[in-house]
């Protein structure tokens, strides 16, 4: 979907009456909903000593699809990459918004240069309220770089420059409320179940969020900078604790989301 057209559609879902807007949620089910696994083929994604990004999220994104398919009928699941495969954003956004998804989900896991941090955090669409969270935000953004024809693709976009992200500000979604609710059912699962320091439910100006007309996440399931969240991540056992997590993430936000009727 075109920037101007997401925009329009945003701002008309706006403005609707609140008596509408609910009567709209009263009728949700959620039915349809994509994993999209960061980066992927040429784009390893942060690389730490035993690990790629690409690598650690796509094992993380099946193993998520597959808790969902073996334990909750009748949602359909989809994927954004099943294998080492890259994928730009376009195409990213285009599996959620031409499928209807009713949720969109991208998993991802963080660095940082010259600092011991760790913990997860769960990104929602917004403008970045400090310098940490435009950081992670450029570095994911920073991917379309490797498209042909990028500036006219993202119609200018520049993932380096504070102006880009502007635009950011004109996106009043009316999906905010429900995709704070699933990151913070993500962050509290990863805290509570799966026992990792959470660092907490952040906004900042992904361009795969922004794109996405539903409900939208990404999620930084941990430090590859870190010596041991990069092993934890790196292991079977590990990848199989966050992927539970966001999996039962995903089923209470589907029971409070239907028990709205």
């Amino acid at each position: 979907m075109k920037r101007r057209e997401f925009i329009l559609k945003s701002s008309a879902l706006a403005t609707l009456p609140l008596f509408s807007f609910q009567q709209h949620q009263k009728k949700f089910k959620v039915r349809t909903i994509v994993i999209d696994a960061g980066h992927g083929g040429k784009d390893p994604g942060t690389v730490g000593k035993i690990a790629k990004e690409k690598d650690v999220v796509l094992k993380i994104a099946l193993k998520t699809g597959k808790y969902i398919e073996d334990n909750i009928p009748g949602v359909n699941v989809l994927y954004t990459r099943k294998t080492d495969k890259y994928v730009d954003f376009q195409n990213r956004a285009d599996v959620a918004n031409k499928n209807k998804a009713d949720l969109f989900m991208s998993i991802h896991a963080n660095s940082i240069v010259g600092a011991n941090a760790y913990g997860t955090e769960t990104f929602v669409m917004g403008l970045h309220k400090d310098n940490s969270n435009f950081e992670v935000a450029k570095r994911e953004n920073s991917v379309i770089l490797m498209d042909e024809n990028y500036k006219e693709k993202y119609e200018g976009f520049d993932p380096n420059s504070p102006e880009s992200y502007i635009l950011f500000s004109l996106n009043q979604s009316a999906y905010q409320e429900n995709s704070l609710r699933f990151a913070q059912k993500v962050e509290d699962q990863f805290k509570n179940r799966v026992g990792r320091y959470s660092r907490g439910v952040k906004q900042a100006g992904f361009l795969v969020l922004w794109m996405t007309t539903t409900p939208s996440v990404l999620i930084e399931t941990g430090f590859l900078s870190h010596t041991k969240e990069e092993a934890f991540l790196a292991s079977d056992k590990g990848q199989d604790l966050i992927a539970s997590g966001i999996y039962r993430a995903f089923k209470d936000y589907k029971t409070d989301i239907e028990s709205i009727n």
